[in-house]
């Protein structure tokens, strides 16, 4: 039999790095590892780096820098002359971030805290990126001449790579003219690196007199913006845990995820008013499941995979004997995977997949909109405790495309955090259509994996279907054996 072949890896992120001698705040290995990291895995901050490197040169290094300066312990600057001069306005940038008391605030939240770090960068520079636009901070003239200070530090890079590769050349073979010409070339070429110096000087020069008139005013600015950024991240990070609750996500979520997560919360009052509705939703519907009821009598019908002790085959209750055994055990037990016996009796419906019909109409926009995306994500998270697959299909009118959302696709049923955002934020509006949801979730249950399951259907008015259509979905209703709940 040929080996059985191992998953592949998945492929690993590729970023660009970024050149050391553009930074002004010293960063280790250490630093800059956590800084990638967060690059990485945060498609936000790779779309700001991209946005603000048009306007100005080494904005990456700029974002690494205020990461630096609101993440590290011990903040050190480098010397201006061990950074490049086209960096120079980075320099002003983080001195207006740093003075003022907003910056003590800040970094109180942020130290040693790699998410809130980079979330505190992100939005910071936005910011920026915002004020470069709108020309409130620097000029186009200034912008310009960054540019060509920057265009002249490659030339002068070129000019000193000549020059050494000339040293490089071994004379004693030459003739004496070869030797003459060697040092002919060796001469124009010191002058053109020093005039080239020179130039670079000059220019550099001519720009910090010409920023030395907009230093205060910059300073003002960005201390206003490091303000509104501190009540952002105060915001956006109780917002964050507040969701995390709410859909039960305890395990611990990668930097990058929550900084994702905590950019989209900020600011954004439909959230935060969703968060509290579902936190009530859930406490309630959790309360109610609590409760006993009186069941009828229950019989075998069949083995079944969950974590129901009372119901264990006994063969798994050897392997509690063994120490090995016993950690596979305690393992197959957290995922829901001993085997058991499955009892027949008054809840045979409603444990299979819930596929969710979700109404979008112009109609259901205001406190209907926030109520029925309440109730879909109470619904998620009962699944997910039951470990029931979750389909989200949000709908409108006819002409306008369905929304389709697996929310807990994984193997173990996880609520995937981004996809639960997408249908927060998402409304169409418009008009109503139901055959078109309604056959997405009928294509739905017809595959195998969302077998046995239900359609939940939110709306708030009416629409009117064909009767060969109804017919349809009847018959199919029959054949598949699911139920519709409105």
């Amino acid at each position: 039999m040929p080996p059985k072949r191992g998953k592949k890896p998945p492929p690993k992120r590729v970023y660009e790095r970024l050149p050391e001698n553009s930074c002004w705040i010293e960063n280790d290995a250490y630093d800059r590892r956590v800084y990638n990291y967060l690059r990485s895995e945060s498609p936000s901050l790779r779309e700001l780096e991209d946005a603000g490197t048009t306007f100005l040169p080494h904005f990456g290094s700029l974002l690494q820098d205020i990461f630096s300066l609101l993440f590290k312990y011990n903040v050190i600057f480098n010397k201006a002359s061990d950074v490049l001069a086209s960096a120079l306005l980075n320099e002003k940038f983080l001195n207006g971030i740093r003075h003022g008391s907003q910056y003590d605030f800040l970094r109180e939240q942020t130290l040693l805290r790699e998410a809130r770090a980079g979330l505190s960068t992100l939005l910071l520079g936005e910011r920026l990126l915002a004020l470069m636009k709108t020309e409130k901070l620097l000029t186009r003239r200034d912008l310009r001449d960054l540019w060509d200070i920057q265009k002249q530090e490659e030339i002068v890079s070129e000019k000193l790579e000549e020059y050494e590769n000339a040293d490089t050349i071994p004379e004693e073979n030459l003739s004496a003219e070869g030797k003459k010409a060697l040092q002919k070339a060796k001469e124009r070429l010191g002058g053109e690196v020093q005039g080239a110096e020179a130039l670079l000087r000059h220019k550099t020069t001519q720009l910090k007199e010409d920023l030395k008139d907009t230093e205060a005013q910059t300073t003002n600015r960005l201390q206003a913006e490091a303000i509104k950024v501190a009540q952002e991240l105060e915001d956006a990070t109780e917002e964050a845990e507040a969701w995390g609750s709410t859909l039960g996500t305890a395990q611990r979520s990668p930097p990058g995820q929550k900084l994702e997560l905590g950019k989209r919360l900020a600011g954004n009052e439909k959230l935060k008013k969703l968060a509290r509705m579902v936190g009530r939703m859930k406490f309630h519907a959790m309360a109610l499941r609590k409760k006993v009821f009186e069941r009828s009598s229950e019989e075998v019908l069949e083995v079944e995979r969950g974590d129901s002790v009372q119901r264990l085959l006994p063969h798994e209750m050897i392997a509690l004997h063994h120490p090995i055994l016993r950690k596979d055990f305690h393992r197959r037990f957290l995922h829901q995977e001993l085997l058991q016996y499955s009892l027949r009796g008054v809840e045979e419906k409603g444990k299979g997949p819930m596929i969710v019909c979700l109404d979008g109409s112009s109609s259901m926009a205001g406190d209907k909109e926030i109520w029925s995306k309440a109730v879909t994500l109470t619904l998620l998270e009962i699944a997910r405790r039951q470990r029931r697959l979750f389909r989200s299909i949000c709908f409108s009118s006819e002409q306008t495309p369905l929304q389709i959302l697996d929310l807990n696709p994984r193997e173990h049923y996880e609520i995937k955090t981004k996809n639960v955002m997408d249908l927060a934020e998402y409304f169409p509006g418009g008009g109503t259509d139901f055959q078109k949801p309604l056959d997405a979730a009928l294509e739905c249950l017809q595959q195998s994996r969302f077998k046995k399951g239900d359609i939940v259907f939110i709306t708030d008015g009416e629409c009117q279907v064909s009767p060969e259509w109804a017919e349809q979905f009847r018959h199919q209703k029959e054949k598949l054996g699911f139920s519709l709940f409105s």
